[in-house]
């Protein structure tokens, strides 16, 4: 099953090292937060990527181009006239990793609709660049299947409010808004599986896909959530940054499950 991450924005919110880089490729813990991500859904053996990127995409082509470098150890060799490379041992993923230029301005929606050639006809899973959860993705990806319906996101509880739902007693969206002053309802968090139907839902490029799209979802009685009681964490400033880097350097990041 392939994994859409959206990766193109311009992170206006965190201009202090996003006007140097696209806000996925900030690094907590020596890597990317794109990285990390998608170790979450390695490691329950997810590995095939569809990055939609847009602001500064070269750089991350560029990294992943340079990946098995950063990963392996080796020697060069250089006496007898010519480079020689010689690797030692190398710790690269399993991934396969797709790397597609959506376009500097477009929208969230009309990221996923210019991925659907790579799609086909199969459900695939979608999440933002720039957040990382513990929700278990091999059950998130059961609950999908249990219910049929069209999409399904993850839902936490946060102060800090994103997208807001309103679920009813089955699970289903009632209905979809964006972000409120804070009301302690479930927000968006992403982590989602979506069916190919989706793409019947996204007009084009000025498609943002947290509004027509997910509200037509839910009048529609196609939008379920996943409620997870876990952690979840965006990255939306260097606030956010710092308590992530806080995580990792003391051993305390919920979402790092993987080994070393």
């Amino acid at each position: 099953m392939k994994v859409i991450l959206l990766a193109g924005g311009y992170g206006t919110r965190f201009s202090e090292e996003s006007q140097f880089k696209p806000k996925p490729m900030i690094e907590i813990g020596g890597f990317p937060i794109l990285w990390h991500i998608m170790k979450e859904y390695s490691y329950y053996g997810f590995n095939d990527f569809i990055i939609c990127a847009g602001y500064k995409q070269h750089m991350i082509k560029k990294w992943f181009a340079d990946y098995f470098l950063h990963k392996s150890d080796m020697t060069f060799d250089f006496t007898g006239g010519k480079e020689e490379i010689i690797i030692h041992d190398q710790r690269c993923e399993p991934w396969r990793v797709t790397v597609v230029d959506t376009g500097l301005k477009t929208m969230t929606g009309g990221r996923i609709k210019r991925i659907q050639p790579f799609i086909g006809k199969e459900p695939f899973m979608m999440t933002y660049g720039d957040g990382v959860c513990d929700v278990n993705l091999q059950e998130l990806l059961e609950y999908h299947r249990s219910h049929g319906k069209i999409a399904t996101l993850t839902a936490v509880i946060q102060e800090q409010q994103k997208g807001v739902l309103n679920i009813g007693g089955d699970n289903a969206v009632k209905s979809f808004r964006e972000k409120n002053l804070s009301d302690g309802a479930p927000i968006n968090a992403g982590y989602m599986v979506l069916n190919p139907e989706i793409f019947d839902y996204i007009d084009g490029d000025e498609t943002v896909f947290e509004r027509e799209p997910l509200e037509r979802l839910a009048e529609d009685g196609q939008l379920m959530s996943y409620l997870h009681k876990g952690f979840w964490q965006c990255m939306d400033n260097k606030r956010e940054k710092d308590l992530l880097e806080r995580m990792l350097e003391t051993g305390n990041a919920p979402w790092k499950k993987w080994e070393e």
